[in-house]
């Protein structure tokens, strides 16, 4: 939370900006005194005018919930702080520029263009924006058109009103499904898998257990929210996420979504897992489940590297 405080002396007008910032059970204010003459000051113009010297204070009061885990999750120790320094420079840009549904909206068109090409969609990034944009196209496979339209419905959906627990996972995932075909034209199935799945060569958690793996996750999650890192917490629910595999089909990009709405929670921007990446991606998920989690977090940092690059690019053009 951010605010500019005026405060009058006579026929003087004295201005300060205030920052406070709330991360993993500390607290931070950062209080910077602007001056008189405050007719033509703005929260929002002092934010943009000194962008990088409250961004650098916040990542120094940040940077140290690093130091544990970065040798962790990365092979390259600057990498983490590049992602971190980023989160907060996108935090503050969105801050300053008013442009949070703008950036949600852009950020939409990359996700969904990717997270779908992943799971074996051809449609175009062009496309998607279309119907992002007009809520209309013409493309010739209808099944993939409702796809977008229903993760545009999921999207919203993480963003208000998704909850952490089972009946929000199943929602999401109808959201996802709802009016879909499977390859064999036949409807997607309701609710959790009723027969095993095997993806990348493992099996993943046999259809009996999955609610009680679930709940486990769940309660996984909700003891560590606030003691975890909210990059671990996020990266490592997908993972365990994808080793239950709930659903006969839309695990990952159920996945994906149930990862960026940890991240959003924790105050970070949401990633993007890019469709050049597919293998990788997968490789590192399927090594993970042997002990091997640092190859997977560092694939993941690298995807958020990369995404925070794409959004901050993009804010540059509003």
């Amino acid at each position: 939370m951010s605010y500019l405080e005026i405060k009058e002396n006579k026929d003087t007008s004295y201005a300060s900006f205030t920052k406070k910032i709330s991360f993993m059970g500390d607290n931070l204010v950062i209080k910077k005194h602007i001056g008189k003459n405050t007719e033509h000051i703005s929260k929002e113009k002092y934010i943009l005018d000194n962008l990088e010297q409250i961004s650098m204070e916040e990542f120094d009061f940040r940077k140290r919930f690093l130091i544990e885990i970065k040798n962790k999750i990365s092979h390259h120790p600057k990498l983490p702080e590049k992602v971190e320094y980023n989160s907060i420079l996108i935090n503050n840009l969105i801050d300053a520029k008013k442009c949070r549904k703008m950036i949600n909206v852009e950020f939409a068109k990359e996700f969904i263009f990717n997270s779908n090409n992943i799971e074996g969609s051809k449609i175009t990034r062009r496309e998607i924006e279309k119907i992002i944009e007009t809520g209309n196209s013409k493309y010739k496979n209808r099944n993939e058109v409702r796809e977008v339209k229903n993760s545009i419905k999921a999207f919203n959906y993480l963003i208000d009103g998704f909850k952490f627990n089972i009946a929000s996972i199943k929602r999401l995932y109808y959201i996802l499904t709802k009016n879909l075909t499977m390859e064999g034209g036949e409807a997607y199935p309701r609710g959790f898998k009723e027969v095993s799945n095997i993806v990348n060569n493992q099996t993943t958690t046999l259809p009996q257990n999955v609610e009680k793996e679930l709940t486990l996750l769940l309660d996984w999650y909700k003891t560590n929210r606030r003691k975890e890192h909210p990059i671990i917490l996020a990266f490592e629910f997908h993972r365990k996420y994808e080793m239950i595999h709930p659903f006969l089909d839309v695990n990952g990009r159920t996945g994906r979504l149930l990862m960026n709405k940890i991240l959003m929670s924790g105050g970070y921007s949401p990633v993007v897992v890019y469709k050049e990446n597919k293998l990788s991606y997968f490789n590192a998920l399927s090594k993970s489940s042997d002990g091997n989690k640092k190859k997977y977090y560092q694939f993941m940092l690298e995807q958020a590297d990369r995404t925070y690059e794409f959004v901050l690019k993009t804010m540059a053009r509003y």
